[in-house]
């Protein structure tokens, strides 16, 4: 069985982690699959918004695989999480949105995988954390985007005593958007990507590239970027068609253009 399947129920594409046995953890299939999966379904027209999960109902991913061949020298080692690393920055950067369906334990590298999606939701027994301390490893790669979200008290506190925690806290933290129960999770996950797929591709596009890059400026880099983010995206076809819709009291018809 492939470590990640791919699937398309247009307008959604799906990323499923297959190592249920595992608890999914990423292994080195489960990158590159992640990776080439991305491609595939980015490119594909009949996609409007991917779903990223895990198979079974036990987790999500719990993060990295421990069990690794220290054969393969320290050098290889370092590249194989140099993978993981690349993995984030290629989800960060997906032009179509992301909705992580969290379905069970999130913790580690799972847990910055959720992350580096748009959106969360999560069933309201699935688990977050950073457990890695208690294994003598730290945090390191998803410090980046955990800073992000969570306030720095509390994320010293996250990774510093490995604490896991339930989906509620973790909305209440900025890692997730919902926490519904089980059985709800599937009809909140379609709910989300049926209002998502209902917009523009193109201005969707936009608005990630400009979300993504006005985080690290300063206020005035970021209104002088979004001043012109806005002028580009008011020359779209979709913007002209959104405007001309809403004056004749229709739904639009976009072009993705």
């Amino acid at each position: 069985m492939s470590a990640v399947l791919v699937e398309k129920n247009a307008p959604v594409g799906r990323l499923v982690i297959n190592r249920p046995e595992a608890r999914n953890t990423l292994s080195a299939e489960v990158i590159a699959g992640l990776r080439d999966g991305l491609d595939t379904l980015e490119a594909d027209p009949d996609v409007r918004v991917i779903v990223l999960t895990g198979a079974g109902d036990k987790a999500f991913c719990a993060g990295a695989d421990l069990r690794v061949d220290p054969s393969q020298g320290l050098l290889a080692m370092h590249d194989g999480r140099g993978d993981y690393a690349n993995l984030l920055r290629r989800f960060l950067r997906c032009g179509k949105v992301i909705v992580a369906r969290v379905n069970g334990h999130a913790l580690g590298g799972g847990l910055g995988l959720a992350c580096a999606c748009d959106i969360v939701v999560a069933a309201d027994g699935a688990t977050f954390g950073t457990p890695e301390i208690r294994v003598g490893l730290y945090p390191m790669m998803i410090m980046a985007l955990l800073v992000r979200h969570v306030p720095r008290k509390k994320l010293a506190e996250m990774m510093l005593a490995g604490r896991r925690f339930p989906a509620v806290e973790a909305v209440e933290l900025g890692l997730a958007n919902y926490a519904v129960p089980a059985a709800e999770l599937d009809a909140k996950v379609s709910e989300i990507t049926g209002e998502i797929a209902a917009k523009s591709l193109a201005v969707l596009r936009l608005g990630k590239q400009a979300f993504a890059a006005m985080q690290d400026m300063s206020i005035d880099q970021a209104l002088s970027h979004l001043q012109t983010m806005l002028s580009i995206n008011a020359t779209t076809e979709d913007a002209m068609e959104g405007v001309l819709a809403f004056m004749e009291k229709r739904d639009p018809r976009w072009k993705d253009k």
